[in-house]
């Protein structure tokens, strides 16, 4: 018969595995809110200055994540994690929201989802930096495997091309990975709904005040399809979807979830050929296989 310690380990071990197995289901339905994010942007940034679309949304955000914490009575911060509300507010709210914005004026969707492969990598590495993460070193082999197919193939579908978008691209995936890495760390203790409202919250004196300086003269011209845009990356891919993505790289571990965000490039080119008619080659089969291959790989050598 085992014994009482034994049958705690077991017990506990169990726990560990539903957590990380609830992490990547949390984390992949972040994934999904977020693919539509740079097609919903492309089209609104037609009608919307980038400036003013990325403070307005984050405003609504704020506003619907201030209700959210009074509703439920949400336990304030404390003063330690000040900073960490500080960089994900940096890197989530303001920094990659306003660089992909400045971005898809000189460059398609299509063309800036090439940079989303990028993304696992540099979450990733701010998981080793900020989340005190140590993944194996075949966890890095998946890893740079899976950003190169995800690069790879987007610049076949004609996204070649150095330009001041591609600067801006880069720079969003920086601050994006310091963004996911350090809000996450503080959803173990905080909660995922939380770090994202509370973030907003911290940021909402900052952004309304721009989103009021540079809302256009009239809006009665601007189209609905800009409107549902402006939308959907406020409810959406500024709110709802940090819900679950926090809650998700805190069950799963920082480096292995994010390893998801390598198949955000295909759902985002689908929809840019969907909604928006940009080209997309009939080569995304094959190497979406292979990109959740090299998801699985990272999952299964994280730890």
């Amino acid at each position: 018969m085992k014994g009482p310690q034994v049958k705690l380990q077991e017990q506990a071990q169990a726990q560990r595995v539903d957590s990380a197995w609830a992490g990547w289901l949390n984390g992949f339905i972040g994934v999904l809110i977020f693919s539509a994010s740079l097609p919903a942007t492309r089209v609104a940034v037609r009608e919307f200055s980038p400036l003013f679309l990325s403070s307005a949304r984050a405003s609504i955000a704020a506003l619907l994540a201030a209700v959210l914490l009074l509703l439920l009575r949400a336990p304030r911060p404390g003063r330690h994690q000040l900073g960490s509300l500080g960089l994900v507010a940096v890197g989530v709210v303001l920094g990659f929201p306003l660089l992909t914005a400045l971005a898809l004026q000189t460059i398609t969707s299509a063309h800036s989802i090439v940079f989303l492969g990028l993304l696992p990598l540099s979450t990733a590495l701010f998981a080793v930096l900020r989340g005190g993460e140590r993944p194996k070193p075949v966890f890095w082999a998946f890893s740079l495997l899976g950003s190169a197919l995800v690069v790879g193939f987007a610049l076949s579908q004609g996204g070649g091309g150095a330009s001041l978008g591609d600067a801006l691209m880069l720079a969003a995936i920086l601050v994006c990975g310091l963004g996911y890495a350090e809000g996450a760390k503080l959803a173990r203790g905080l909660g995922g709904w939380q770090v994202i409202s509370w973030a907003l919250l911290l940021a909402w004196p900052f952004m309304a005040v721009l989103a009021w300086l540079l809302a256009p003269a009239q809006f009665s011209g601007i189209s609905a399809p800009a409107w549902l845009s402006l939308g959907y990356v406020s409810l959406f891919s500024m709110l709802i979807g940090f819900v679950f993505w926090y809650r998700g790289l805190a069950q799963g571990g920082i480096a292995a979830v994010g390893q998801l965000q390598l198949l955000q490039p295909f759902f985002g080119l689908a929809l840019a050929a969907t909604l928006l008619h940009e080209q997309v080659s009939p080569g995304m089969l094959g190497v979406t296989v292979a990109v959740i291959a090299c998801v699985a790989g990272a999952r299964r050598f994280s730890k």
